[in-house]
């Protein structure tokens, strides 16, 4: 189970602001952010279990992310949920990426998941169940965990809305000092919904907040390599900041040369 909270195209200056925790077994290893090789770049982990990533974002402002859920009738033999995320990520939009996602689904070869699709133009919801649905984000807050998007049965994501609405958050530095906090809370009791999972095997393993603004130099990217009550977040904006940068250079390259 993971949660992800988006807020989008309600601040002019950043129409993408993200907060997520990754909730996963402890010993399944997996890298803090990088650029990826290839084209487009991709800055994102990297699950070494199955060579995937569970949320990144590529040169081109695409948002990809996913989060897994049940499915009432899992296949057989299934292909990582992860190794698309990251093939969802090539794409040079959100419209490209959801022809190719909702025709991998269409297959039957995965396993319950949530895909969170977005990018200035366009932002989409991917229920990957047993008959995947496509879900339009809501101008302003979403919350999705491993139900369908902003489930009000979700006692979980019900709680994340509620802290992160008690303000107005109408820039990126609110929002992401806000959402830090939120997505920091730990337990305080067995019976009560957190943000932070902490169960024997599994639970909270990584955080991430992004900006993606109008130009490169605002993005904002940080992460933090364990549950974000005890780990502090590290600044990987740089990376992501020298990606778009490419990317906006290379697309005004090609315009020039059409």
């Amino acid at each position: 189970m993971c949660i992800l909270a988006i807020q989008y195209k309600s601040v002019p200056e950043a129409p993408i602001l993200v907060a997520a925790n990754r909730d996963e077994f402890y010993e399944r290893p997996s890298t803090t952010p990088s650029i990826q090789a290839g084209k487009p770049r991709i800055l994102g982990g990297v699950d070494q279990q199955s060579g995937g990533t569970w949320l990144g974002v590529n040169q081109h402002g695409l948002f990809v992310a996913a989060c897994n859920r049940r499915k009432l009738i899992p296949p057989v033999v299934p292909r990582s949920r992860g190794i698309l995320c990251r093939e969802l990520l090539r794409s040079r939009s959100a419209a490209e990426a959801i022809s190719v996602v909702m025709e991998e689904l269409s297959s039957n070869r995965y396993e319950g998941v949530n895909y969170v699709i977005a990018d200035g133009e366009a932002g989409w919801v991917i229920h990957g169940t047993n008959e995947p649905e496509v879900v339009a984000l809501n101008e302003g807050l979403n919350v999705i965990s491993n139900r369908n998007l902003n489930d009000p049965r979700d006692e979980r994501c019900q709680l994340a809305k509620r802290l992160l609405t008690l303000q107005k958050l109408d820039s990126p530095v609110k929002f992401l000092a806000v959402a830090s906090k939120v997505f920091a809370r730990s337990p305080s009791s067995p019976m009560r919904p957190s943000m932070v999972i902490r169960n024997k095997d599994r639970g909270t393993v990584s955080s991430t907040l992004i900006a993606l603004g109008l130009k490169p130099r605002d993005a904002i990217y940080q992460f933090s390599s364990g549950a974000p009550d005890e780990n502090p977040f590290e600044d990987y904006s740089p990376m992501l900041r020298d990606i778009l940068s490419r990317g906006l250079r290379e697309a005004k390259l090609q315009a020039a040369t059409v």
